[in-house]
């Protein structure tokens, strides 16, 4: 024999299949033991089965021995004669059968019917004698027997049934006394003993029992946890079979006799034509009828209401009236599938018309058979497939199967009233699957663990190999991948030596920040931390050191200010979508700007060169071709190092982001002037044909002391008669995107003034007309809904107000403004009109309704929103938040060419 043999011998304990079967044993085991999987077994039954739609019979009706009835009439037991009379009432109105749930079992004798008897006996014949005396003795004799009226009553009323209880066991000889005559009668033959058995019982008085139309039993079964699932038809009374109240109701409502009840061994009881299924001890399975908008499937009237005629009796007519206790400390309730507590009567109310409907339950014969199957399924499945399926196959495998087990369970018992007991199976699958799902974590992860020992060193080696080829950044990408130890802290100490070799000291810097976390203390890991910090304040440029404009180190660690055409580079102000932007100086007249890079040559290849060089100084083009106090001025442009740059105005200040915030909002007359000054800066713009595009606060500076305002980032603007103009590209930030810019259409200077009038919105209210939780769901409401009225977010803002911000909210690009002077003019009105305490001129007024009546007679209104969009970051708290984020730029896409590139952050000094 092998030694491969003989180990795979020695370890099957540990495969799947056998983990499979093993856990099938012991679920078999657990089942045999415990109650456990019968508790859910019934508990799944109680849901399904309390919500079949079948109706309840409107034949039957309950009366209730209620609290109200005892605090009227008086503590119980009542006399009997208040019985007699309610079933005078009920005989009288002809009700079909009247079922007494109330025990006669023992005579109720009054203390002065014991006296009457007494002087009669003493007087003897002479009473006989004195005609008056012996009248008004029969009399007194007669008012006082109220086992005899109620009797009376019942002999009277010929439909009238009441109850025994029978002490259920197997019988071990013959009976201590057979039947009485009045429960005889109703008895049917059990020769094969289907039914529960019995010892002995309780009947009610001879009396009673005999004037009575039938008597039947009131026992009941219980499962383990209490409730009561199960009502036995017959109880078996050495070979008698003893009909139950509810089977002798429907049978006598029937107008059918004991003749007419057979019992069908094994199968069920037949009651005229109703073929009831019942289990092997002829026990129904009762379907519980559900309440129906808060009403209970039968009305359950006061028994006093009854007696004293406040409910008439005529309501009964022609009915089976099932009367019983529910008061506190009288009646005994039982918990039921879809009650908490039932009483006997209406228990009774649910079988009887189970019984006249053929509602109940049926667990069929081969119910067993098909349980077994689902199981042997199961086990089937996790000894020989499961252990073969993939863990994503074979989650969904196992959720279907399960699925399919417990909705078949249910739809039957609530649709079809069958029961096939699936929960085991079911049971089975989950305990299964979580176990060897469990098995195959802990055997993966001790193999994960071997396995990344092995990557690590996999990739140390390959850091290093990298490394050796001068391929510094993947090789930092390799060591991060390694736990950090000892001998990696010295393989990261000579890659931050290299970077520091290139010059390229950010990067130096994150390696030594990357060993800190490791241990701080290592070398002189901190003073070069902080020499790394300082030099990377200043830059290499092009990409390398060999031309003059290269960063030089001096002696000391000092550092030589690169030149950048004829500007001074003094430090990196940040990265954005097109490169980096720098603070720079002009030495011949000292003028700080900033300056915009991009190394093109390190992006872009061949054609793709071109194409960026191209669009680059197209930028500079346009931006340089607006000459207006409003917006950032553009004073150079060149290439030099493989860099192409911009240089432009240096702004100080910083965007009205913050000034948007609710808590942080400027006066509304500040406001209105720097949004009338943006307007008019758009216009000039417009007038050269060019549309920025991305208008919103994150591209507006402002300086407070100064009250300057500058439009910046005309980075995404295009010349409007440009040849290389298209539609169909999407560009901006969608919440202040315009619905034609949504919708990829060709824009102009209108959709500009849209985004301002959505930033408008933001400055006085605090927060953005259209919100989502979603770019779809945003998009949707900027295309589709109209905006709400400003003063909805803030009172005060005056209806001129409002109304120029509706105008430049509007749908249409020919209901809104149509051009920014127009725009600008109507926002000093307004202002004016804040400062003068009351409403704009009428003259302003006029102005804006004749401008809003031209713009609402044009064109027709735009095609519908667009699905073509371009791909845009995402940002936490929704897609309105890089307008509440502080001058971030989150444009769809720059242009083609600067595609999922970080935005540039406007040039400011206190950075």
């Amino acid at each position: 024999m092998s030694h491969s043999s003989t180990g795979k011998r020695r370890q099957f304990w540990r495969a799947d299949w056998f983990i499979g079967a093993a856990i099938v044993v012991a679920v078999f085991v657990l089942w045999k033991a415990t109650g456990l999987f019968e508790a859910l077994e019934r508990r799944f039954y109680d849901t399904a089965s309390s919500q079949s739609s079948r109706q309840p019979s409107d034949r039957i009706a309950v009366i209730a021995i209620d609290d109200q009835s005892i605090a009227n009439i008086g503590r119980w037991p009542w006399p009997r004669d208040v019985h007699a009379e309610l079933i005078d009432k009920l005989a009288a109105a002809k009700a079909k059968t009247i079922v007494y749930n109330s025990f006669f079992f023992e005579p109720q004798t009054e203390r002065g019917l014991v006296i009457v008897r007494k002087i009669k006996e003493a007087l003897g014949a002479g009473a006989d004698s004195n005609e008056a005396i012996a009248k008004l003795m029969a009399e007194a004799e007669q008012s006082l027997d109220t086992d005899a009226k109620l009797a009376a009553s019942m002999a009277k009323a010929g439909n009238v049934i009441v109850p025994s209880v029978f002490v259920l066991g197997e019988p071990q000889g013959k009976p201590d006394k057979e039947l009485p005559a009045g429960v005889a009668r109703n008895a049917v033959a059990d020769k094969d003993s289907f039914s529960l058995p019995a010892v002995r019982g309780q009947y009610p008085l001879d009396a009673i029992g005999n004037a009575a139309a039938g008597v039947g039993h009131l026992n009941v079964t219980n499962d383990p946890d209490g409730a009561v699932r199960a009502d036995p038809l017959l109880i078996n009374y050495y070979g008698q079979g003893v009909p139950s109240m509810s089977l002798l109701a429907a049978a006598k409502s029937l107008n059918l006799g004991p003749g007419d009840i057979k019992v069908l061994p094994g199968e069920g009881v037949q009651v005229g034509r109703l073929r009831i299924r019942t289990d092997d001890a002829a026990r129904i399975l009762p379907q519980f009828y559900r309440a129906r908008d808060g009403k209970p499937p039968f009305a359950v009237d006061s028994f006093y209401d009854v007696l004293n005629g406040k409910i008439p009796a005529s309501k009964y007519a022609d009915k089976i009236v099932l009367i019983g206790p529910t008061a506190q400390g009288v009646g005994t309730t039982f918990p039921v599938p879809g009650y908490a507590a039932l009483s006997p009567a209406e228990m009774m109310a649910h079988v009887t018309s189970n019984i006249l409907g053929e509602h109940f339950i049926v667990e069929p014969s081969w119910g067993g058979w098909a349980a077994f199957g689902a199981f042997l399924l199961v086990a089937g499945y996790l000894i020989a497939g499961l252990p073969r399926l993939s863990a994503g196959v074979g989650a969904a495998t196992s959720g279907a199967l399960l699925l399919a087990l417990l909705v078949a369970e249910y739809f039957l018992l609530s649709s079809a009233a069958t029961w096939l007991r699936f929960v085991l199976p079911a049971a089975l699958l989950v305990i299964g699957h979580a176990a060897l799902t469990t098995k195959r974590f802990l055997v993966t992860e001790a193999g994960k663990v071997k396995s990344d020992e092995e990557s690590a060193e996999t990739n140390r080696m390959m850091g290093l190999a990298l490394q050796g080829q001068g391929q510094l950044d993947m090789a930092f990408d390799r060591f991060r991948r390694v736990p950090l130890n000892d001998s990696l802290m010295d393989n990261l100490f000579n890659l931050a030596l290299d970077f520091e070799r290139k010059r390229q000291f950010n990067k130096a810097e994150a390696v030594y920040m990357h060993m800190a976390t490791y241990n701080k203390d290592y070398k002189d890991l901190q003073a070069r931390i902080n020499r790394a910090k300082n030099l990377s304040e200043t830059v290499m440029l092009g990409g390398g050191g060999a031309h003059p404009g290269g960063t030089m180190l001096l002696d000391g660690g000092a550092v030589e200010k690169p030149m950048l055409g004829r500007y001074q580079v003094e430090k990196e102000l940040g990265k954005g979508a097109m490169g980096v932007v720098y603070m720079g100086k002009d030495p011949k007249i000292g003028r700080v700007v900033a300056i915009k890079t991009m190394a093109l040559s390190q992006e872009f290849e061949g054609e793709e060169l071109n194409d960026a060089r191209e669009r680059f100084f197209r930028e500079a083009e346009t931006a340089g071709r607006l000459q207006h106090q409003n917006i950032v001025t553009i004073f150079d442009a060149g290439e030099e190092h493989d860099l192409a740059y911009i240089a432009m105005e240096f702004l100080r200040g910083k965007d009205l982001a913050d000034f948007c915030k609710d808590g942080h909002l400027l006066p509304i007359p500040r406001v209105l002037s720097i949004v009338a000054r943006v307007a008019e800066a758009l216009a000039y713009a417009h007038r050269q044909n060019v549309v920025h595009r991305d208008i919103k606060p994150a591209n507006i500076m402002y300086e407070h002391d100064s009250d300057t305002v500058k439009v910046t980032d005309f980075g995404i603007a295009r010349i409007t008669d440009s040849s290389k103009t298209k539609t169909g590209l999407v560009l901006g930030t969608p919440s202040f995107m315009s619905p034609e810019q949504i919708a990829g259409k060709k824009v102009d200077g209108r959709s500009d003034l849209y985004s301002l009038g959505v930033m408008l919105f933001q400055m006085l209210g605090g927060v953005l007309p259209f919100r989502g939780d979603s770019m779809a769901e945003l998009m949707y409401k900027i295309a589709n809904e109209e905006a709400p009225d400003i003063r909805v977010v803030r009172s005060e803002i005056p209806e001129r107000l409002a109304q120029v911000v509706a105008l430049a909210l509007a749908k249409k690009p020919e209901a809104r403004y149509q051009d920014g002077d127009r725009f600008a003019a109507d926002l000093r009105a307004a202002s004016a009109g804040l400062a003068g305490g009351a409403p704009a001129s009428a003259a302003a007024g006029d102005d804006m309704n004749k401008t809003r009546a031209m713009n609402l007679g044009a064109a027709a209104q735009a095609q519908a929103v667009a699905e073509k969009t371009m791909v845009m970051a995402a940002h936490p708290g929704g897609y309105d938040a890089p307008a509440a984020a502080g001058g971030e730029t989150d444009a769809f896409a720059k242009t083609a060419v600067f595609n999922n590139k970080p935005d540039i952050p406007k040039a400011d000094p206190e950075a």
